[in-house]
């Protein structure tokens, strides 16, 4: 079994479900008291987040790249980037081991073409809906990449700060999700990416009759596939 570096902390939050979901889909595969071979670098998010706010991607990026070289020396065969928004910094993250990166919107982008969905809605950070970085990863696909308005962009982006990232799950803002997950479909999305690795924390299956592809479900089973021998999913830039 190959060992899966996590790049994880942003925020733990959700690092818990990647855990979880990768030890559960090796544990099926496998049976009996198998578990997944992982290894954690869990950054403290307070760092990355400031580096964010401040636009200053260059030291979130040295940040994360000094975490894959901890990984690559502590025996990782391959890296994660636990959350959406740092993948702006997917590069240099790349650029400090020789390991593959499993990039999460590469593989998002994978899923989406095999539902044959062309059209999709976009939540995530205002970061990972405003800039280019991630939706160039879907667009270059062929996919074509719907947001929400200003103040739906605005309303999203304070919850998962102020909210899930913090640990709290509030059932108004979980309606709230639903009405902008709607109001994209009624746009033309075929479907939704759940673009923050803490949003599915919230928003659930069956909140929506909309199609959600949860991106933290899809990152840590690829991630899960791979140690059990799936070849590298790292395409570049």
């Amino acid at each position: 079994m190959r060992t899966i570096g996590l790049i994880g902390g942003m925020s733990w939050e959700s690092t818990v479900t990647y855990y979880r979901l990768i030890n559960r889909l090796v544990q099926e595969r496998l049976g009996g008291f198998h578990s997944a071979r992982c290894i954690l670098y869990s950054v403290d998010f307070h760092d990355v987040e400031a580096s964010q706010s401040a636009g200053d991607w260059e030291r979130g990026g040295e940040l994360l790249a000094e975490a894959a070289r901890g990984l690559e020396r502590a025996g990782a065969d391959c890296v994660l980037i636990c959350t959406n928004t740092m993948h702006k910094v997917a590069d240099a993250v790349r650029a400090a081991t020789s390991l593959p990166l499993l990039h999460i919107a590469e593989l998002t982008a994978d899923e989406l073409d095999a539902a044959g969905v062309s059209t999709v809605g976009l939540l995530g950070t205002r970061y990972t809906m405003e800039q280019a970085f991630y939706k160039r990863k879907l667009e270059d696909r062929g996919i074509t990449v719907l947001v929400p308005d200003e103040a739906e962009r605005a309303f999203v982006n304070g919850v998962i700060f102020n909210e899930l990232c913090l640990g709290t799950v509030s059932e108004v803002s979980r309606r709230a999700f639903a009405a902008i997950i709607a109001g994209l479909a009624e746009r033309g999305a075929q479907g939704v990416i759940l673009g923050c690795t803490e949003i599915g924390l919230l928003v659930r299956p069956q909140d929506t009759p909309v199609r959600l592809f949860d991106t933290t479900e899809i990152h840590a089973r690829r991630a899960a596939l791979y140690a059990l021998g799936d070849a590298p999913q790292d395409k570049g830039e």
